[in-house]
């Protein structure tokens, strides 16, 4: 295949979950944004599958699924939120690899290393259960098998390559400079490196197994001038480039997939520029992906790998392990010897929770290690906990032993969350990254304990304090560890304290005999709460954890805040099997900021739909007690006295049908100057642009009347995102009549 062309994604982010909770917690540096995933899904991922291709006016002419026309792998950590939190973004991603096999023959996705581990730095154990349960992730959401497998970071060795030929995966992409020799005939090698080495055929590797094995190499300088030499800032540039560089066989591109839109701000618009020249057949150039080419290309000479190289370190893979040089996160005098001791740390935890779970794990699995290779597909919703239970445990184990058989395979997920790469790729060891991934570390020993193990922590501790931060503030890992990670852990108290906070801050508590759930992704709390006896609201509380724990059942008294403070408040739990009572304030609960900064939320969250609808109600009524205009009369009289109704009045001269002309002309001219420098006015074109786009969605919309609100929202001085509105219309495509009118006012070329 000639002038071939593949632009491969590599889409990641790393495992965010509370371990508790199962939910990502608020991460300030994300702001405004909640966490990082869902900035950099709104920034990226999202605007990918519908990447919007202009005229040369400036109109859209397509929204464009990349992910349709280019090869990509996304981690099973980002697709598991995807699919809870973007699930458009996340069906058009699935719905790309099915078009792209229907084209094809074979699907764009690729599927990844499960936490993004450096592999020649793990276990043969963990290389296994890493590359088994990304297969069975990939087989859960894409409905076929693998083919190819990205190796996080590109972090190779011939153990890694031999654990994805075991599993059957076919073809992996490495940087040019992995590669240190080719071969004809597998027998007289010649030496190469980055500029010499042909990237344009994929190679054979010969493994000691002598299972099949190829590779693909990517460009090297282009894929660098895409990531770091602003290649996206013109789409024809972008593409003249490639269409230069292509030749005789594949021109194979690798980046980051968050480069398109999170780190260069309209970089999916350029990309999907080059995919339409290119799929047209411009300049002779093929669109193809690797499985495609490796059928109708297959290798014909042999490769030798750097073995432990990757392709963001220039010295193997020492960034995830030492002191090496290689870092991010500008602070020039910084070091990085940290990374060694928290290596050393997680790697004898590890190590300590593998010989227990084969111990623990013996009497209760009828093969522990198939056992936990299976686990994938429980991670993955593919097969249900009791066909699992049924295949894989020992026959009549009592309920106790079943409970404590799922707590060692969590305490197994948990400990492989802990050696995501991205912990040791920063530049300092109290960052967010090396904080979850000791937090991942902290759930497993905690369920290791549970499972009767002697406590680790003593032990992890003491090689953490070898570790020391840049910041002499935040001390040694230990102190870390302590004041950071420990924190976070959840007992009953913590989440009953939770559970009544957020039920109170969102008006929710039950009255009656009627109870409120507080839910969370890994655990649910319902409560009950009866009338008060001495101020006191007695009642109780049911804790239900996703598969690693029976339900726990407390009597518990409710205490509410008598002032403002809804910290003031407290409660008195007892275990329904009995035991000590136990009071809790909630002031010294002692909450780690993540989690208070969520509470919060809860409450802006709430109380911003409750002012708004009462604000509505009060504008409505205001708004038919204007007058009209005046002479001279620039804004309202008292218009300091309506500012706070400012939001209300303008979503019902949007909404609502006009008033008379001057009583129009009046409330306009004061809610476009009220509205200049209005600190609501983001939010209110937030919820205008979800209003438009909702009614958009309808089964038959109103179109003149949407296209009527759109321009009424431009002449008041308001430029919500159409973004939305723009993805529901074109699905109604071709357009015509009121559609029409629609689709051009919200920017489409019709």
């Amino acid at each position: 295949m000639d002038r071939a062309l593949c632009i491969h994604g590599h889409f990641y982010q790393p495992p965010r979950e509370d371990p508790w909770l199962g939910l990502i917690l608020p991460e300030g540096s994300a702001a405004p944004s909640r966490h990082w995933n869902e900035r950099i899904c709104r920034e990226s991922y999202a605007p990918m599958a519908r990447a919007r291709r202009l005229d040369g006016s400036g109109r859209i002419v397509e929204l464009l699924n990349c992910y349709e026309w280019m090869s990509f792998n996304a981690g099973p950590t980002l697709l598991a939120w995807m699919a809870r939190s973007a699930p458009d973004t996340y069906a058009r991603l699935l719905e790309a690899d099915r078009e792209s096999v229907k084209r094809l023959g074979h699907g764009n996705a690729l599927a990844q290393i499960y936490h993004h581990v450096i592999m020649p730095l793990a276990s043969d154990l963990d290389k296994e259960l890493e590359v088994a349960w990304a297969v069975d992730d990939f087989r859960a959401r894409f409905g076929r098998d693998p083919e190819g497998m990205w190796l996080s970071e590109t972090a190779v060795d011939t153990p890694t390559l031999e654990a994805l030929a075991a599993a059957g995966i076919r073809f992996t992409i490495l940087a040019p400079s992995q590669a240190t020799a080719v071969s004809d005939d597998g027998e007289n090698w010649q030496g190469v490196d980055a500029g010499s080495l042909d990237i344009r055929r994929p190679y054979k590797v010969l493994l000691p197994s002598g299972r099949p094995m190829a590779v693909f190499f990517y460009h090297g300088p282009l894929s660098q001038a895409v990531a770091f030499e602003r290649l996206l800032a013109d789409g024809e540039q972008f593409f003249r480039r490639l269409s230069g560089a292509a030749g005789e066989g594949l021109l194979s591109l690798a980046t980051d997939g968050e480069t398109y839109g999170h780190h260069f701000t309209f970089g999916e618009m350029a990309l999907a520029y080059v995919l339409d020249q290119a799929r047209s057949g411009r300049d002779g150039l093929t669109l193809t992906n690797y499985a495609t080419f490796l059928e109708t290309d297959p290798p014909k000479r042999f490769v030798r790998i750097r073995e432990a190289s990757a392709w963001s370190c220039a010295h193997g893979v020492e960034r995830w392990r030492s002191d090496c040089g290689c870092t991010n996160g500008g602070h020039p005098g910084y070091n990085q010897k940290w990374r060694a001791p928290l290596r050393e740390a997680l790697d004898r935890l590890k190590s300590r929770l593998d010989a227990h779970f084969f111990a623990a794990g013996n009497p209760l699995f009828s093969d522990p290690r198939r056992a936990l290779a299976a686990y994938g597909k429980v991670m993955a919703a593919s097969m249900a906990p009791a066909a699992f239970e049924a295949a894989h445990f020992a026959p009549k184990l009592p309920e106790a032993a079943r409970g404590t058989a799922w707590k060692l395979l969590s305490m197994q997920a948990w400990g492989l969350a802990s050696f995501a790469s991205c912990a040791w790729f920063f530049d300092e060891i109290s960052r967010l990254e090396p904080v979850n991934g000791l937090t991942f570390a902290l759930r497993a020993a905690e369920l290791a304990r549970a499972t009767g193990m002697a406590d680790p922590e003593p032990e992890v501790t003491d090689i953490l304090a070898k570790a020391r931060s840049n910041d002499p503030e935040m001390g040694s890992g230990r102190d870390i560890w302590e004041n950071m990670v420990r924190p976070r852990r959840e007992t009953p108290k913590t989440l009953v304290t939770q559970a009544l906070l957020t039920l109170g801050l969102e008006e929710r508590l039950p009255t009656g005999d009627g109870s409120a759930e507080a839910r969370w992704p890994g655990v649910a709390v319902t409560v009950r709460l009866d009338d008060p006896e001495g101020g006191a609201r007695p009642g109780t509380a049911s804790l239900r954890y996703h598969l690693e724990t029976a339900t726990e059942d407390f009597a518990i008294s409710f205490r509410q805040a008598a002032t403002a403070d809804p910290f003031d408040g407290c409660v008195t739990m007892v275990a329904a099997g009995g035991g000590a009572e136990e009071g809790v304030c909630f002031r010294d609960v002692g909450l780690p900021v993540n989690k208070r900064q969520a509470l919060a939320d809860a409450f802006a969250r709430h109380a911003e739909d409750a002012f708004f609808a009462a604000m509505l109600a009060q504008a409505a009524t205001a708004r038919k007690l204007v007058t009209e205009l005046q002479e001279a009369q620039n804004t309202l009289n008292l218009a300091p006295l309506w500012l706070h109704l400012w939001p209300g009045l303008l979503w019902h001269e949007v909404f609502a049908l006009p008033l008379p002309a001057k009583r129009e002309a009046l409330l306009r001219l004061f809610l476009i100057e009220a509205g200049r420098n209005s600190p609501v006015k983001a939010a209110l074109e937030a919820r205008l642009a979800a209003e438009t786009a909702r009614r958009a969605a309808e089964p038959d919309p109103d179109c003149r009347n949407l296209a009527r609100l759109v321009a009424r929202t431009a002449d008041l001085d308001l430029h919500p995102d159409w973004w939305a509105a723009q993805n529901a219309l074109w699905e109604r495509r071709p357009f015509a009549g009121s559609t029409a009118i629609l689709a051009g006012a919200l920017g489409f070329a019709v």
